[in-house]
């Protein structure tokens, strides 16, 4: 019997074991990873250019600062970084690899899950632990978005999805169209432009997009004079509140934010560049999340004449590329699918509760990381607005908290429960179409705290460092 497993040993799964190292020393816990791998999605993708959208300062965990100047960093060194977190205090020895959960079982009265994972010789282990904590991320490993293009079967070129990227696939010298206007088609297209002829990035409609520094040394220069690591520690912050009142600034004044916005794209590119066409959204800032540029690299291969855009609708494809309505045609040798993810919630696993089958979509989210009617159990889920790890941070700190409350009044086990008359909302208060999709099987979240889902990271460490457990919401058992 295991006091807490943890699902995924990608930089959430990494960080909540960490966090029960220091805060829960006498606790017993494993790590159940499906892959053969640490890193999670830093681990899986490999697509040219793969790196952060977000800073390295706040993607990086509050206990082990960044060292490097990257601020926007490369998908290997973010993968040894979580790596290095791992092996420095023997977390990685704690890990179980090729264990994919497809079950866990709550029982109320033996106050314990029981959790079934399939492994890689098709056989099943079994795991009885009185506290589950999922670190499986919020999408599909086993496919992303892949939508069917009329004709892409007459097309003799290449077609590649980037979370499934082939190993030695050569682009030299070749006519490359990237499909999608999200983080994933930024990084890949001004990647692909070292080596390729010409890459068109195709967007059915465009996204907004901001330049951020690449490289940030203060943090690095301070560190050198001050103690108790305040140099990054600065850094952080900084980032943290200039992100929350940009954020809030979008919200409360969102036309005056879309002209800031489009104003930067306008003054990085030549002025006969069609702004207005290619990098205008229909929606407002952060109803769908900001496509971050390090030191605006596919601006400035637009400029060199490396990179085009087409913005418009796909008619069908040809034995030679994409032709759109418009009866624009768009020449190919390969064509990168970049259409976005596909969600799952609670990694895919059939969770039952007292033989009852569990369902996501009818339960509500406490405090963005609990789910009503699911006992002893977290969910490390990250900001859509900030870095996924200062989230998944407070989350661990959170649950290591609220173990070591019920151990001291001698509690078995813990659940949110909520008024059913309660008005609810939507998970996630995005426009984007893997959100939408999936908007089905998400929770719901309430209209008030502990029922609401703050994109705030302030707000959250008030709540979840700070806040008490006896609001009424949270039901104990002994």
């Amino acid at each position: 019997m295991l006091d807490l497993l943890i699902i995924g040993a990608g930089l959430s799964g990494i960080g909540a074991a960490r966090h029960l190292q220091t805060h829960c020393p006498d606790k017993r816990w494993r790590i159940w990873e499906a892959r053969k791998a640490i890193g999670g999605t830093w681990d899986l993708f490999r697509y040219p250019g793969v790196r952060s959208d977000s800073d390295m300062h706040t993607l990086g965990y509050a206990f082990k600062p960044w060292r490097s100047t990257q601020a926007m960093a490369d998908g290997p060194s973010i993968l040894q970084y979580i790596r290095d977190a791992a092996e420095e205090t023997g977390v990685s020895q704690q890990i179980d690899f090729q264990h994919r959960v497809v079950r866990a079982d709550w029982s109320s009265k033996q106050a314990c899950w029981r959790v079934n994972a399939q492994l890689a010789d098709s056989s099943t282990r079994t795991q009885e632990t009185r506290f589950l904590y999922m670190c499986g991320g919020y999408y599909s490993y086993a496919q992303g978005h892949q939508p069917h293009f009329d004709g892409q079967d007459d097309f003799t070129g290449q077609l590649v999805y980037p979370q499934f990227w082939p190993g030695g696939l050569s682009y030299v010298g070749k006519r490359v169209v990237v499909i999608g206007s999200g983080a994933t088609a930024m990084t890949i297209v001004p990647a692909m432009t070292k080596d390729a002829a010409h890459v068109t990035l195709l967007q059915r409609s465009p996204s907004y997009v901001v330049t951020r520094p690449a490289q940030e040394a203060l943090g690095e220069k301070l560190d050198r004079w001050l103690p108790f690591n305040l140099g990054y520690r600065y850094v952080r912050w900084r980032n943290i509140l200039q992100g929350i009142f940009y954020f809030q600034l979008a919200r409360r004044k969102p036309l005056f934010f879309k002209n800031y916005l489009i104003g930067m794209v306008k003054k990085a590119l030549e002025r006969d560049f069609d702004v207005a066409t290619h990098f205008t959204p229909r929606y407002h800032p952060w109803d769908q999340r900001v496509c971050a540029l390090p030191d605006g690299d596919l601006f400035k291969q637009i400029r060199g004449g490396k990179v085009s855009v087409a913005t418009g609708q796909i008619a069908r494809f040809d034995a030679d590329g994409i032709n759109l309505q418009d009866g624009t045609s768009l020449p190919a040798d390969i064509v990168v699918v970049a259409t976005g993810l596909q969600l799952n919630v609670l990694a895919d696993v059939a969770i039952h509760v007292d033989g009852k089958p569990f369902v996501a979509g009818h339960a509500l989210a406490y405090k963005g990381m609990m789910l009503s009617g699911l006992p002893n159990l977290a969910v490390a889920f990250g900001y859509t607005n900030a870095s996924w790890t200062l989230k998944a941070d407070l989350t661990a700190s959170y649950v290591c908290r609220l173990l070591t409350y019920m151990d001291r009044r001698g509690y078995r086990f813990v659940c949110p429960q909520h008024d059913p008359s309660q008005t609810t909302q939507a998970f996630l208060d995005f426009t984007s179409g893997y959100v939408q999709r999936a908007s089905a099987m998400l929770p719901k979240q309430g209209a008030a705290p502990p029922w609401r889902v703050h994109q705030n990271y302030v707000i959250d460490v008030l709540a979840l460092r700070f806040g008490g457990f006896e609001d009424g919401v949270l039901v104990f058992q002994s």
